[in-house]
């Protein structure tokens, strides 16, 4: 808004106020509207400012306590207070570098004592002790500091280098972390699935056997109930001759089978059935002995 005057009059816009002299001197301020002037009682109006809130960029470079050299980013939101505007139009000729001041004075001051870490950390510290200085310093002169923003922390480009790899190397750093954790579960679980399998195959061949003996005890049984005037010897005999040409029938259905030389004929039967009950028999003795 703009706003104009004429030699008995006078309109304020709208978010700005006037400021009205008598002779050369401060006489009121004027709000926004229509205001008459009294030329020949010395009223005329001086200037007028805007009420409205304005927005200052600060970049500073300075030094963090391990040495880092950073490019901090400041907005200073402020505004005329209507209340005091005779103090902002009269006190400072050039409120913004008076602004820009004090924020490099404050700045310079908080972030050499800081890391360069506790500075990403701690920045709203910053900022809070840099509106603290402001309002405390532009109340004086008419000028309300609204907000103090810290929009950006630039390093130096080799520090912002240097720190993506130490953040790239401790990612690489937990990732192998977690593969070789992965690598080890998976390792666990595979040894405990392959015991678990050995000893249901354990179990499996020991039932297998303990049928099988059942199966023959049962055949010896029936023989021998069957058949008058045997013995539990013969018929055991019987089977194992048995058990003997079912063997030598598989080998030779077998698709994949080899050449085997067995000694055979009617006398060797008789020494493979002696040797099957003298293996018995040392096996039993060999029991009894533990």
């Amino acid at each position: 808004m703009t706003s104009k005057g004429f030699c008995c009059f006078a309109c304020i816009g709208q978010a700005t106020v006037g400021v009205v002299e008598q002779w050369g001197r401060f006489q009121r301020i004027a709000g926004p509207g229509f205001h008459f002037l009294n030329p020949f009682a010395g009223e005329c109006l001086a200037g007028v400012l805007s009420t409205r809130v304005f927005s200052l960029e600060v970049r500073i470079e300075t030094k963090t306590k391990d040495n880092v050299f950073v490019q901090l980013l400041c907005s200073i939101q402020y505004r005329v207070i209507k209340e005091s505007a005779d103090d902002a139009f009269y006190e400072l000729q050039n409120p913004q570098e008076q602004i820009r001041a004090y924020v490099f004075d404050v700045v310079r001051a908080h972030v050499p004592r800081m890391t360069l870490d506790d500075l990403f950390e701690q920045k709203g510290e910053v900022a809070k002790a840099v509106l603290d200085e402001l309002e405390k310093v532009m109340g004086a002169y008419g000028y309300n500091i609204e907000q103090i923003l810290m929009v950006d922390i630039i390093p130096d480009t080799f520090v912002r280098k240097a720190m993506n790899e130490i953040n790239a190397a401790q990612r690489l750093q937990l990732a192998s972390i977690y593969k070789g954790e992965a690598e080890k579960t998976l390792l666990v679980k595979k040894a405990e699935a392959e015991a678990e399998a050995k000893y249901l195959g354990g179990v499996g061949i020991a039932k297998q056997r303990q049928a099988i003996t059942e199966g023959l005890r049962a055949n010896i049984l029936n023989i021998s109930n069957s058949v008058s005037g045997t013995s539990a010897k013969e018929v055991m005999d019987l089977i194992m001759v048995t058990q003997y040409f079912d063997t030598i029938k598989e080998l030779g259905n077998s698709s994949k089978n080899t050449t085997v030389f067995l000694p055979h004929g009617p006398g060797h039967v008789k020494d493979i059935s002696d040797q099957i009950r003298n293996g018995t028999m040392e096996a039993s003795c060999s029991n009894l002995g533990r």
